[in-house]
């Protein structure tokens, strides 16, 4: 049974499917006017988790997510450059896939907006039919929040509270209530960047449209689970929520929604309008991906993590001790008779599938890897594993990493002397003999190699 914290409600509930196991999926995607930032993969790794392992229980997951390739950020951007709006957007988009591919995320379908037009107009007409928008001249269809008493259910807001730093509301003196958002924005013929309508005006979608007529005509207008990032729970989602429960009457728009923390640099949100951000595709060229995954999972997807170089360090030295525990363990052909050990590595996979069960929970499950290594690496040292056991702990391991993606399969090995010399420098340091620890990293830095101390353990570089 898997629980997961539900934003809407704020309760844990189980997370339950119909009766042929299938699950509808919808994360919201990236506006692709630049690269995605670190804080973003964070969303669309966890959310590639959470794809694996509900297909990994025999769940039918069908995961999409939208693309917005039509914006005033992508039509600002495009201008400054001199481009058409079009080859940025398809330029990103692809940087987009390149980057999420370099991560290890292949669950999601993506879907652009702009392929989904009619879509918009036919929600905004039925949106209109039931007299939930208003035209305000010259600008655009706007949704009336008055029509729509139970705005704010998602966040615990309300429309007097729309007005705040964190919140993307559409800008007009002429709405009739200061949260009211576009759902369809009105141009001159002669741009570029909309489309013609008889009824509704030659125009482009607000923001917030874009998803729901994506999902209505993928899933219909109700489906399981909802995911993103907590910046979108208002208003985006809120909108959400209102316009598709308006043009349905059909109550849940979703079951279930999750929503994943923020990274934070230096005590705040990582943004690109703070311009307090690394790309993911910056980092991509300086990590694994196993090394950028594990990081991203090594907090509960709520909480929000920090984001520093010490931390990647620290990540790059957890997925080296997974690694060469997984080379011992290659070496190991099973010689004990213990068969006590079978029931330790049984306890520990039990941990590791409770904690994903429990919320999602990557963290513990992680912490449950780094038990059994703890555990049982003397035994494989040693050579004392039952054959059976070797062999559970094997597949245990690659049903680990093919939900989490965060052990490698290769990595660049120090020499035998430099591994000799980095075993016996934490022999010293663990008998408090400092001084002459010292004297072992400094041969080791002699023989081109960096030594950092982590949580994880030693951290071993080629020196630049």
């Amino acid at each position: 049974m898997i629980k997961i914290l539900d934003t809407l409600s704020g309760q844990k509930k189980e997370l339950v499917l119909d009766k042929n196991n299938r699950l509808n999926m919808f994360v919201c995607g990236p506006t692709v006017y630049d690269y995605i930032h670190i804080g973003n993969a964070r969303t669309f790794v966890f959310f590639d988790v959470v794809a694996k392992y509900l297909k990994h229980k025999g769940w039918k997951v069908d995961y999409i997510q939208n693309i917005t390739d039509i914006d005033d950020k992508i039509i600002n951007k495009s201008r400054s450059e001199n481009k058409k709006w079009k080859e940025i957007a398809d330029s990103y988009f692809e940087e987009f896939k390149k980057d999420a591919m370099a991560l290890g995320i292949d669950s999601p379908r993506y879907l652009r907006a702009t392929n989904y037009i009619d879509e918009v107009k036919n929600q905004v007409k039925k949106l209109k039919k039931k007299g939930h928008v208003y035209l305000v001249e010259n600008d655009g269809w706007y949704f009336d929040l008055k029509t729509f008493p139970e705005y704010g259910k998602l966040s615990k807001r309300t429309v007097e509270m729309s007005d705040d730093a964190i919140s993307r509301i559409d800008e007009s003196a002429k709405k009739r209530n200061m949260g009211d958002f576009v759902v369809w924005k009105l141009s001159d013929p002669s741009e570029t960047e909309y489309w013609h309508d008889k009824e509704l005006g030659h125009g482009r979608p607000g923001w917030h449209i874009e998803d729901t007529a994506i999902t209505e005509k993928e899933f219909g207008p109700q489906y399981d689970l909802h995911g993103g990032g907590q910046d979108l729970i208002f208003p985006h989602h809120e909108a959400e929520i209102t316009q598709q429960e308006s043009a349905s009457g059909k109550k849940p728009f979703v079951k279930y929604w999750m929503h994943v923390g923020f990274l934070i640099n230096k005590d705040q949100k990582m943004s690109k309008s703070l311009g307090n951000f690394q790309t993911a595709n910056e980092l991509i060229k300086k990590h694994s991906k196993e090394v950028l995954r594990f990081f991203l999972l090594s907090g509960h997807y709520r909480t929000p993590i920090d984001f520093n170089d010490k931390v990647l360090k620290q990540s790059e030295a957890g997925i080296n001790r997974i690694y060469e525990f997984i080379q011992k363990l290659n070496l190991a052909v099973g010689k004990g008779k213990d068969e006590a050990e079978d029931l330790l590595i049984a306890e520990i996979q039990k941990k590791f599938f409770e904690a994903l069960d429990d919320d999602f929970n990557t963290s513990q499950a992680i912490a449950s890897i780094f038990e059994l290594i703890r555990r049982i690496n003397a035994r494989v040292t040693n050579n004392s594993l039952t054959r059976t056991g070797v062999k559970d702990i094997k597949k245990f391991l690659k049903k680990a990493d093919e939900i989490l993606g965060i052990i490698p399969s290769k990595r660049d090995e120090p020499s035998i002397e430099v591994k000799a010399l980095i075993k016996d420098r934490e022999k010293l340091r663990e008998a408090g003999n400092f001084i002459d620890a010292d004297k072992k990293r400094a041969q080791i830095e002699e023989m081109g190699y960096k030594i950092e101390d982590t949580v994880y353990g030693p951290l071993i570089t080629r020196r630049t």
